[in-house]
């Protein structure tokens, strides 16, 4: 949006707490906002900054020429938008709902048939994130929406495009929040390792495992380089597979002894004993890549 183009109106349906956060970024960044939701108390904040609270589904709709929707699933999304599916022709629907990717691909041709244009969208933020720049959003699907409507879609985080195929952004989203959860996952097994002898664990989260696991993040584009390329690290940037798998064992060692569960890490030994008796140019942590993908039936 040209800065001094009139801000589009905009329909936010679904005020949980993502949806309430999407509406006030919109309000805020002056943009006529209706709002809907099947619980009509909680648009009342918004109401007194400024929203306007559709009384029906329909009139929500068809008040804008952009309908976002966040809900709590897909099903919920086709229970509210299915009976005024109609109304939807000549409109774009900006789905940021958190969903798989072939749901969204079927939301796509439901859309479509109805006449609207589809985006797609993964939301890479927490609600008091939304509306910020470091808030980001990944959109999939029709290009010619997101392009229409970017500077809309930026008052939200910043928006990023990623491809033609309806289910991208929804993969991405949960490919990230899979590495998110797995990080969380082991920072919270280091946290249980280090509370069992009473230390300070603000001080070494803060001090030793954030400033560590930030570090290791580098390791990342070459681990997906290498997967791209097929090649192997060098000698001197190899993770060899069965020292890995020492650390591992250590670590499982210690965590009993510790009285701290195990699950969290020892289900990495299968990958890594796979590993281990691969050839000399697969043994290298990158190949735990291919290996946790199932084969195609």
């Amino acid at each position: 949006m040209n800065e001094h183009e009139e801000p589009v109106p905009v329909t936010v349906i679904g005020l949980g707490a993502m949806g309430k956060a999407l509406a006030a970024a919109f309000l805020a960044a002056g943009h006529p906002t209706t709002v809907w939701n099947r619980s009509a108390g909680k648009a009342d904040s918004l109401v007194a900054d400024g929203a306007i609270q559709a009384a029906t589904i329909t009139e929500a709709v068809t008040a804008s020429p952009i309908v976002v929707v966040c809900l709590l699933d897909y099903p919920v999304l086709h229970e509210i938008l299915e009976p005024v599916g109609d109304t939807l022709a000549g409109r774009a629907l900006v789905n940021l709902t958190n969903g798989t990717p072939d749901q969204a691909r079927e939301t796509a041709g439901w859309a479509t048939g109805r006449g609207a244009d589809y985006l797609d969208g993964g939301i890479m933020a927490v609600p008091p994130m939304i509306g910020r720049p470091e808030a980001r959003v990944l959109y999939s699907g029709s290009r010619p929406v997101f392009d229409q409507y970017e500077g809309t879609l930026n008052r939200l985080g910043t928006a990023r495009y990623v491809g033609a195929d309806h289910g991208l952004a929804s993969l991405y989203d949960l490919a990230l929040l899979s590495a998110m959860y797995g990080q969380f996952a082991g920072a919270s097994h280091a946290l249980a390792l280090v509370r069992t002898e009473k230390a300070d664990l603000t001080e070494f989260a803060s001090s030793l495992l954030a400033p560590w696991l930030t570090a290791t993040t580098v390791a990342l584009p070459l681990l997906a380089e290498q997967n791209d390329t097929g090649t192997q690290a060098g000698e001197e940037s190899a993770s060899p597979p069965d020292m890995q798998a020492v650390a591992i064992a250590n670590i499982v060692t210690a965590s009993n002894a510790q009285n701290v569960d195990k699950a969290l890490l020892s289900h990495l030994f299968v990958p890594l004993r796979d590993l281990i008796g691969r050839p000399a140019h697969d043994r290298d942590l990158a190949g735990m890549v291919d290996l946790i993908k199932k084969p195609q039936e």
